[in-house]
Parts: structure tokens; C-alpha cells; sequence
């Protein structure tokens, strides 16, 4: 089931905003970027950087996952461990809207997200 309108406009309006407050400056976006996208209930935020040994690829890391629980109209968190999986995050499972989802991946006080 994909999100509804209300959520679709908390996404754009938090997350874009997200993006324009963390990207790195442009001069190095060509290196080393972060963006967002939707899958179904749930956002995504991952890092795009270039291969190591082809600067001209790219690849896409998976950072942390929201995702939308509408029977109780809250959030859960998740974090990409190094296993290759996501990762309910311990810490602050739920939250009740994108701007803390957002403030949490910020503040990182667990190191999970960011390493």
C-alpha cells in the first residue's frame, strides 16, 4: 500500500528540506551526495558516492529507513548495518513524524547512521 497524500506532502516538505540543510557543497556532489526516495510505506536515505576504482560509477549506500506504520500513525526507524540489513533502531524505534526521523539521522548519538 503505497503512502497517502497527507504523507506525500509531509515527505516533500521535511525531506527536501532535509536535503537542502545536509547535502555536501556542490563542488563535491560529483563525489560524495545523500538523497531520499519512497518504497511503498517506507523512505529511504542513502549516500551516492563514486566506485573507488571507476570514479565515473556510481553506488548507492543505504543509511537509515522510515517507515510508516498508519495503525499507529507513527514512524519506525531503521538503521543499514554492516550485515547488509535493516536494522530496527534500538535507541527510538518510533517517532511521530518526518521532522524527528529527520532531527535523529541529524544528532546520530549512537553512531549508527553515519558511522
Amino acid at each position: 500500500m503505497a503512502l497517502g497524500f497527507e504523507n506525500e506532502i509531509e515527505i516533500i516538505e521535511v525531506m527536501e528540506g532535509y536535503l537542502i540543510n545536509s547535502r555536501p557543497p556542490e563542488e563535491v556532489r560529483n563525489e560524495v551526495d545523500i538523497n531520499y526516495k519512497t518504497d511503498d510505506q517506507s523512505i529511504i536515505v542513502f549516500e551516492i558516492r563514486s566506485v573507488w576504482n571507476n570514479p565515473n560509477e556510481k553506488m548507492e549506500s543505504n543509511i537509515a529507513k522510515a517507515t510508516f506504520v498508519k495503525s499507529e500513525n507513527k514512524w519506525k526507524i531503521y538503521w543499514f548495518k554492516s550485515d547488509m540489513k535493516w536494522h530496527i533502531y534500538k535507541p527510538n524505534e518510533k517517532v511521530n513524524n518526518l521532522k524527528e526521523f529527520v532531527k535523529i539521522i541529524e544528532d546520530d548519538k549512537h553512531c549508527c547512521f553515519w558511522g
